[in-house]
């Protein structure tokens, strides 16, 4: 393999990586391809789906729009907002109706069952359902009718929801917006993207919804929400080539989609339950290893509680980020690791669940991509029932096990995308063995201890004597070793 000095990757070098990264799918037990089977039922698909039953209300003259991902087509939900009489603002998301075409048992739904989610890797994307459908006739297309649950609140002027519904209805995506352009216009860093000038109203919704999103932002925060800088890579690709992984970066687009979405599962898990309707909750617990968060911040000169507690360590976050935004997303990666992971978990009604610590709720599930989670394409198809007044489509048991599932699978396909990535990084930096580099501790026990670089952004495995580090510590390191078809980088403390 040939490695350039400015740190790129081939097109030689993305086979590679897509040859590991179907190798790993297989070993974590996710299958990177459709079977003939599946792809013919596919095929045999002429159209979108369409209903005429008299519970579908026709919202297609509203200006909805979607803000995703510049290169997203699989277009999971879309937004409106109508201000009322009082001040307060109907905030509307409409998801689309996936289980309109994917019927339970079918062929595509046990593949979607058995990967249940999108696997997003450097070198290439393997969706859970079949692209002619994730990006076609189940995504909300552009000028395209489309089914769709309607998840609609209203906000306060003080950021509360006073009161919600969830319907069916039938909708028209105005504008295939994306969340780069959208900010920089939002915050004044840019020109309005083409289509707010070619909808008429948009550009006003836009700010509407903008406003009722950093309400509902404050109010969150207020409760505790952890205010944490993204740690996540993204590829820079230019056509066949990799040229570097760059961390995700938020902005009031992004924020504004996932202000949304937060609020929108609230209510779906408030309305399941109202229903007397079995949910799959999505649950951070209160984290393990609350001492070592505590321990982090007396190293910063700050102190939190004995207890956990998500109001302090947010208030804690807020004055590192005001006090060192440069180092702020290292921390924020430390703090990442030792919250530990979200999971799915079986919710009845009546029997408490732990809420989610990280997002400050105490009801909060998955609902609002059906197209690249199944746990979502579940919470569609129980609303759908809780609406008709039918009982649910899964059992209790089953709902148990696919909660276990869904969570085992999550977490094999974070596996497999760092894999893939730390495979792209050995790559990258091949031609860049014995350069020191400033990086934080990720990882720490008796599996060995691991930092993380930031340009480009990877993690690799400390190597030699290092005793007395953990998560969030600060070291230099030498880069000593990668190998690229293990995904392995190993680095030294700098002497």
């Amino acid at each position: 393999m040939h490695y350039t000095e400015n740190m790129s990757v081939s097109r030689d070098g993305l086979k590679v990586l897509r040859d590991i990264a179907r190798r790993a799918m297989r070993e974590r037990h996710l299958e990177p391809e459709f079977s003939a089977d599946e792809l013919r039922a596919v095929g045999a698909i002429s159209r979108a789906a369409t209903s005429s039953a008299a519970d579908i209300r026709d919202l297609r003259a509203l200006p909805w729009a979607s803000i995703d991902n510049d290169d997203s087509r699989d277009l999971d939900q879309l937004s409106v907002a109508e201000p009322q009489p009082d001040g307060s603002v109907k905030i509307g998301v409409a998801v689309a109706d996936v289980d309109a075409l994917v019927a339970r048992g079918s062929s595509v739904d046990e593949h979607a069952r058995a990967n249940t989610t999108s696997v997003y890797t450097v070198a290439e994307i393997f969706p859970m359902l079949p692209e002619r459908l994730s990006t076609d006739l189940t995504s909300l297309c552009e000028g395209q009718e489309r089914l769709a649950i309607v998840i609609e609140m209203i906000v306060s002027v003080a950021g509360a929801i006073t009161a919600s519904d969830i319907y069916r209805a039938v909708v028209v995506n105005r504008a295939k917006l994306a969340y780069n352009s959208v900010a920089a216009w939002l915050e004044g860093a840019g020109p309005a993207p083409e289509r707010l000038g070619e909808v008429p109203g948009l550009a006003q919704q836009l700010r509407i919804q903008d406003r009722v999103a950093q309400q509902l932002r404050q109010v969150r925060h207020a409760h505790g929400a952890l205010s944490l800088a993204s740690s996540e890579a993204r590829p820079v690709l230019e056509g066949e080539v990799l040229r570097d992984l760059r961390p995700e970066e938020s902005n009031r687009a992004k924020e504004l989609i996932e202000d949304f979405m937060i609020a929108a599962n609230g209510v779906t898990a408030r309305y399941l339950t109202g229903r007397g309707a079995p949910s799959l909750r999505r649950v951070l617990r209160t984290p393990e290893r609350w001492d070592r968060i505590a321990a982090l911040a007396a190293e910063y000169g700050d102190s939190l509680p004995p207890t956990a507690s998500a109001q302090a360590l947010n208030q804690f976050l807020l004055r590192r980020r005001l006090a060192d935004p440069v180092s702020f997303p290292d921390l924020c990666l430390a703090v990442i690791k030792l919250l530990g992971r979200g999971e799915y978990v079986l919710e009845l009604p009546g029997e408490p669940v732990e809420g989610h610590f990280g997002l400050a709720v105490s009801d909060y599930t998955h609902a609002t991509a059906p197209n690249r989670r199944f746990p979502d394409l579940i919470a569609q198809r129980l609303l759908k029932s809780a609406l008709a007044g039918e009982p649910p489509p899964y059992s209790i048991g089953e709902l148990r096990v696919l909660a276990t599932h869904c969570t085992a699978q999550e977490d094999n396909a974070a596996k497999v995308e760092r894999q893939v990535r730390k495979s792209a990084a050995a790559l990258l930096l091949g031609s860049r063995i014995g350069q020191h580099f400033d990086a934080v501790v990720t990882g720490a026990g008796d599996k060995g201890t691991w930092v993380r670089i930031s340009a480009p952004v990877a993690e690799g495995r400390l190597v030699g004597r290092f005793e007395g580090l953990d998560v969030g510590h600060r070291v230099r390191v030498v880069l000593v070793h990668t190998d690229v078809l293990r995904g392995f980088i190993d680095f030294e403390l700098e002497r």
